[in-house]
Parts: C-alpha cells; structure tokens; sequence
C-alpha cells in the first residue's frame, strides 16, 4: 500500500523532460530509453557561504596566502562578492597580523563599484589597527564615524567603541583606554554606569601594564557602584593576584566565587577550567606542593567540571615545577589512557618538552629517549624546528647526566649535523661546553676562534671606528636618495640636526623610496659608552645579534643615548676581522660552533 502511494504521488508531479525517446516510436514497452544528464546548479547565494566558511577555516589555520588565492578565484568566477565574505577576510588579515592588507582590502570594499562596508567592517578595522599599536589612525577612523563622513555612514556603537578598547587594555596603554571612555564612553554605559565588560577590560589593562596591584583594588570600585562582578572579572583580579604574587588574596577571590554562586544560585559565576589552570600557574610558581595537589583534587572531584589538554598540562607544569615528577609522570599517564576514546586530549608537544626537561635533569635517558621518539606521532599541532632542536638537547642532556657520555658524544655529533651547528646560549649549549671540557682542545667536536689581539678586559674606544667614518646620514633624507648607499653598507647610522645619532637603518628595512630615513630606522640604537670593555661589546653583538653598537662619550651614567655623543662605532665586520681559527691540522671535523653570527 504504502509502495502504490508512493509511485502514485511520484507520477502526480509534472517531469520535467527527465526521459527523451531514442526513437519517433517512443510509446512500444518495448523501446530502449536514456535519461538526460540534468545539470543543477548552486544558487550564488549558497556558494558565497561556503566561501565565508571556507575562509573561517583558514583562518584559525593563519593561511593567509591561501584565502587570498581562492578570492581571486571566486571574484573570476562570481563577480563582485559581498560584504559578508570580504569582512572575514579582514577579520583573517588582521588575525594574520597583516594590517596593511586589511587596509588595503578596506579601501577597496569603499569604493562605488564595490560591496560596501558595514559597522562589522569598521569594528574589525578599528580592532586590527589596535593590535598593531596604530591608535592614532584608529581614533581618526572612530571621530569620522562619529562626525558622519566616514564611508557607508556607520553608526558610533558599542562594538567599535569595545573593539578599540579591548586593544589598548591588551596593549596596557591607559592613558588612551581612558580618554577613549571619555570621549565614547556613552555607549559603553550601562544606565549611569559602565557595563561590568568595561571594568573587566580595565583590569586587564592594569595587568598588562605591569600594575597588577590596581587591578585587584579595581573590585572595591565596581562593588561600590553597585555592579555584580561576573566569572571573567574574579578570573581576571586572580590572574593579577598570581602575577603580583599574592596568592592568599587570590584563595579569598576563589573562595568567594563559590560562596556568591552557591549564595545566589547563580551557576555562571562558579570557577571554571581557566579559574583553575590560573590557580595551579600561581602555586606551580611557588612551589607549593601542598595546594597544588588540593587543586588537582578538588578538579578531579568535581564532576560539572570538563578537565581538558590545557588543564592537563596546567596540572603537568604546575607539579613539575614543585619537584614531584612522579605526580607528574601520573598525571601524563592518566592523559594517554584516555586519550582512545578522547582524541581531543592528545597533548602539544610542550608537555612532551616539559617531561623531558625534568628526567634529563634526572639523568634517566630511558624515559627521555622514548619520549624523544614519540613526540611526533603522539602530539597534536605543528612541531616548530626550535622545539625539535630543543628536544635533540634534551636527549644528549639526560645521557650526559646518566653517564654514559660516548651516547653524548654521539647525540652531539648528530646535533651538529642536523642543525649546522649550536649556540652557546642555549642550553644545549652549556651541555655542549660540559661535553668539550671532558674531551679536552685537541679531541673538540668544533671548530673554535680565537682572539689573539684582544683582552675582554680593555676599553672598547682602542677597538671602534671613529663615528664620522661610517659617514651617518640625516633622518629627514629620503630613502630615494641615498639608495645606492644600501647596496654596500647593511646598516648605517641616522643622526638629527644637532648630529645626535637617533637609530640605525637597516638594509632589510628600506621599503619605502620617498619615506625619510627616520621612519624606517630602528631607535633607539644599541650604545655603550666609551669605558665598557671590548669583552662586553662582543657579548652584546652575538648574543642579541647586533650588527653595530654605537659607542658614546657620557660622563653621566643615567643620561640617555639623545643626551651622549657618538664617537665612534664596533661592528660585526670588525669582530670577524679581529678572530682567527685554530690551526686546521688539530681539526679532524669541521663543524662551526654557531655563536658567531652569519
């Protein structure tokens, strides 16, 4: 019954030249027949949002370059796309860090041919000029939106205004955050008061700019005026707790949550896995074991309470760093048990890094040669080359301190000829030198330098070159004029009218030919003064990679780099002219220790 109902309600439908005879006698039972190829196309609506999705999706991957290659081929194949579509791309350049783009994207969206802009556009504008410290180009787009003329015609709303205020507090810059409540505040109010959101920003601010302390007497302001502190706002006062090492106001913030959210029945202000995760950084730095394992428990006991990898590793770092590795080794053991029915908990390769760290120093190579092994196929994201290298360390660290120095040996051999060499400031560096003191000079895996002609302890005015021979140039010159000057010098020295030296240009900064000099220079320039020893100088060129250090002439030892002199200049050129290797015939391998800077 049901199959006739259903061939008879198909049949009741007008088919729409589905069939087509292969012959004029079509109507014989007999007669082949062929069903035409329908094409159905996907309306240019449902496209565009499979576009906006696809665009998301890179996004949280920061394939920047690749959503910019498939809007080429989407504007080839629909034509102008809308405002939806070409707002997440905005959102994804200034996720990316790429403002100029965003700029560039925006402009585009306002011109007459175009899709338009929107409110949503401006607010991810204003927040990508935030995060790139521009505010003052973000407070002339805000007073054009306010004054009417900007493009579009937006309306001054909350979304700007808190977008814009969200980055300065990131960027701990009170001063504009305040001036920017004063002017646009209004639409931030709540009835005669900000909204507990604005507060939470304020503290936030407050931290960021190394105030902590503010922060936490920020709650005696809100509760005064009568405002109900949320989750985020306890969250954000214990984070300033923990940073400002007050941990027993912070125990008093977290007992108050639950107390308020039992008294109140009020579900959302109970601690949640961010209150948690703060706590255990506090005490982990501590080195309070006690708390540290009251927390974990009182975690574990709580069953509306969803512990996920970053909890975990939270719970890892904190009792490593307390000391009790065998509560973290649990710890670790608990996530691999689960991680088969809960991929989601599948640790990054810090953690793998943190367990490492701790039984290298134990010296229990086992451990750390398995999890050496294991750290790729049983972590999660990408694997950055420095936390590869740093895991190399880790291995020829824990043989070298279980004894067996000939696997050393060999772990270092290897490190040389995988990386192309070590630095003597990392770790692995200090293990490489414990590594060349029991070899002994003749047995050295490197190739060393010396510098015959230099005691670390003399002045470096004997050593530097006279400031006027690097011939400086004025920052109020364009780069177009002086171009050719870049072509044989990788740096040079910008000086102001007075010839005070003001920066220094890189060769890899010279992007703009009809930009003066002064807005592409780096400032201010790295000096000592004239007395600092050679030793010193050359520890500052390889260690933070200086190209050039200016050297000054100041008698007072507080006075800035604008208030001193130059005299004169050392460079890196002069470094590599003043070492000398060791004989070849004493080396039987060449690797190059990489402290020198290429």
């Amino acid at each position: 019954m049901l199959l006739n109902q259903a061939f008879s309600s198909f049949h009741s439908k007008p088919l729409r030249s589905s069939y087509i005879p292969l012959s004029s006698s079509c109507s014989s039972s007999s007669s082949p027949i062929r069903r035409r190829s329908v094409k159905t196309t996907i309306p240019r609506k449902t496209n565009l949002k499979i576009l906006t999705t696809r665009i998301v999706q890179l996004t949280r991957r920061k394939q920047l370059r690749q959503i910019f290659n498939e809007i080429e081929v989407a504007k080839k194949q629909f034509g102008k796309l809308n405002t939806i579509v070409m707002n997440a791309v905005i959102e994804a350049c200034v996720r990316c860090g790429d403002i100029e783009s965003a700029i560039r994207i925006f402009d585009e969206m306002k011109n007459p041919e175009s899709c338009g802009v929107d409110t949503v556009t401006y607010a991810t504008i204003l927040k990508g000029l935030g995060k790139a410290h521009r505010f003052d180009e973000a407070f002339q787009l805000l007073e054009s939106v306010e004054n009417g003329t900007a493009a579009g015609s937006p309306k001054l709303s909350a979304p700007l205004v808190f977008g814009l205020l969200n980055a300065l507090t990131e960027a701990g810059d009170l001063r504009r955050a305040n001036g920017l409540l004063a002017c646009y505040g209004s639409v931030l109010r709540e009835g005669e008061h900000f909204s507990v959101s604005v507060y939470n920003l304020l503290i936030k601010g407050h931290i960021n700019s190394g105030c902590p302390e503010t922060a936490i007497n920020m709650l005696n302001e809100i509760l005064h005026q009568g405002i109900m502190p949320d989750r985020l706002t306890y969250n954000t006062l214990i984070l300033a707790c923990v940073q400002s090492e007050k941990l027993d106001v912070a125990m008093q913030l977290f007992a108050e949550m639950k107390e308020k959210a039992q008294k109140f029945i009020h579900g959302d202000l109970f601690p949640d896995i961010v209150t948690y995760t703060t706590l255990l950084k506090g005490f982990g730095q501590a080195k309070d074991l006690v708390t540290v394992l009251q927390i974990v428990l009182e975690m574990k006991s709580c069953s509306e309470l969803y512990i996920d990898r970053t909890a975990y590793t939270a719970m890892v770092d904190a009792l490593l760093r307390c000391g009790s590795v065998k509560g973290a080794l649990c710890i670790f053991g608990e996530i691999q048990k689960q991680i088969g029915c809960k991929q989601e908990l599948r640790p990054k390769p810090h953690l793998y890094l943190s367990m490492m760290r701790a039984f290298a120093f134990q010296g229990d190579y086992d451990l750390v040669k398995n999890l050496h092994k294991r750290i790729l196929p049983d972590t999660v994201g990408r694997i950055l080359p420095v936390s590869q290298e740093e895991a190399d360390h880790l291995l020829m660290e824990a043989a070298l301190n279980a004894g067996q120095v000939d696997v050393a040996i060999k772990t270092l051999t290897y490190i040389l000829s995988r990386w192309k060499g070590i630095s003597w400031t990392s770790h692995g560096g200090m293990v490489a030198s414990r590594i060349e003191a029991l070899l002994g000079f003749s047995a050295s895996l490197f190739n060393p330098f010396l510098l015959p002609q230099v005691l670390p302890s003399e002045p470096v005015e004997g050593f530097m070159i006279p400031f006027e021979e690097t011939r400086p140039l004025q920052g109020t010159i364009k780069l177009r004029d002086v171009v050719s000057r870049f072509f044989n010098d990788a740096v040079v020295p910008i000086v102001d009218e007075w010839g005070s030296c003001t920066g220094l240009l890189h060769r890899e900064d010279c992007n703009q030919l009809d930009a003066p000099l002064s807005t592409m220079m780096r400032s201010p320039p790295p000096s000592v003064s004239a007395s600092t020893s050679v030793g010193h100088v050359i520890d500052l060129i390889l260690e933070k990679r200086y190209p050039m250090v200016i050297i000054v002439n100041c008698t007072d030892v507080f006075a800035t780099t604008y208030g001193c002199r130059a005299i004169g200049v050392f460079t890196l050129v002069q470094l590599n002219r003043l070492i000398k290797p060791v004989s070849e015939e004493k080396r039987d391998r060449p690797f190059t220790l990489q402290k020198m800077i290429t």
